[in-house]
């Protein structure tokens, strides 16, 4: 992995923020995810590099591109890993939502943890917390552990928590302890990075969201120096999902021992989840959100607003991008 590297992935994820913004608001969730998943596909076999796919679509007979295990790039240059999620927050999408973006993340040929399609429960903090929080105490500890590191009030605490009935006696915690708490309906890779950045109004995530975007969220706040830490969830009780509706904790321990998973309830830092000498995270906006805005038509051109952190050279990109379109007259700042 190198600089040059940077510069390439940034123009993976907005090219697949553009493409899956042309259908903004049309209700059409797998229409938009198609469109991002194609564009990011196709900008990807343009990289000097030896690609591989370890967190995707799905396995290869569920998914036709970015297939868990497909190599993508020219086929020549330095190993990279990637675990993407073209349009995280399909149904924010199809609903002109906030918090829509087309995100991935990279490492060193086997540098991201090739996370199962199981629940993860999360905790995400500012980098004043790392290591202080911890995903085993309970919501009232770590919000009285982050008061006093972040020097607030624990009424002055922000606590992201997606909107799901497995929540509801997490949520009534954390407002009995007098923290405001944020709902989401989806997308909470954007509201675990927030909490590494001063500023956001976002000072925690906590709560059970998908495995494979805890690992993009992971590779974020690693790069960041911000606390992350997830645990994967594999009771269907406890996840409280219709999708798991005929799945039993037997099958899902089962499930998990046949990936090599023999420690079920292993807790996962940040640098486990990524552990590559090199990370690299990139989001652009597909709606408006937390950390940037979402894709902008105008008639001489299309804006984006993207996020790149890397450890490469220990850097944040926010980057405001104008795509000329072809006889632009006009280009407004």
């Amino acid at each position: 992995m190198n600089q040059t590297l940077i510069q390439e992935i940034l123009e993976v994820v907005e090219q697949a923020a553009i493409a899956s913004a042309k259908l903004t608001g049309l209700g059409q969730k797998d229409e938009a995810d198609a469109a991002a998943v194609e564009a990011m596909r196709l900008r990807m076999g343009k990289i000097e590099m030896k690609g591989k796919i370890v967190i995707g679509e799905g396995e290869r007979d569920e998914a036709p591109m970015l297939y868990i295990g497909e190599e993508v790039g020219s086929g020549n240059g330095p190993g990279v890993d990637f675990a993407v999620d073209p349009c995280e927050g399909t149904n924010l999408c199809a609903n002109n939502q906030r918090g829509s973006m087309a995100v991935l993340a990279a490492s060193d040929t086997g540098g991201l943890f090739n996370a199962p399609d199981f629940y993860m429960n999360k905790l995400a903090a500012p980098p004043a917390a790392k290591g202080k929080v911890d995903i085993r105490k309970s919501a009232t500890e770590n919000l009285k552990i982050l008061s006093n590191c972040l020097d607030l009030a624990i009424d002055e605490l922000t606590v992201v928590v997606m909107d799901r009935a497995r929540h509801k006696g997490l949520i009534k915690e954390i407002r009995e302890c007098g923290a405001k708490i944020q709902p989401i309906s989806d997308g909470d890779v954007q509201a675990a990075i927030a909490c590494g950045f001063a500023g956001t109004g976002t000072h925690c995530l906590m709560g059970i969201g998908a495995a494979p975007e805890g690992v993009i969220s992971a590779a974020a706040m690693r790069a960041l120096g911000g606390h992350f830490q997830g645990q994967l969830v594999y009771d269907p009780a406890i996840a409280q999902t219709s999708e798991w509706a005929n799945y039993t904790k037997e099958g899902n321990i089962k499930r998990l021992n046949e990936m090599g998973i023999t420690d079920i309830d292993k807790i996962y830092e940040a640098n486990e989840l990524a552990s590559g000498e090199n990370v690299i995270f990139a989001g652009s906006g597909i709606t408006d959100g937390l950390l940037f805005d979402g894709v902008k038509f105008e008639k001489d051109c299309t804006r984006t607003s993207s996020l790149v952190i890397s450890t490469l050279d220990s850097t944040c990109r926010f980057t405001n991008t104008i795509h000329m379109k072809d006889g632009a007259k006009s280009i407004s700042l």
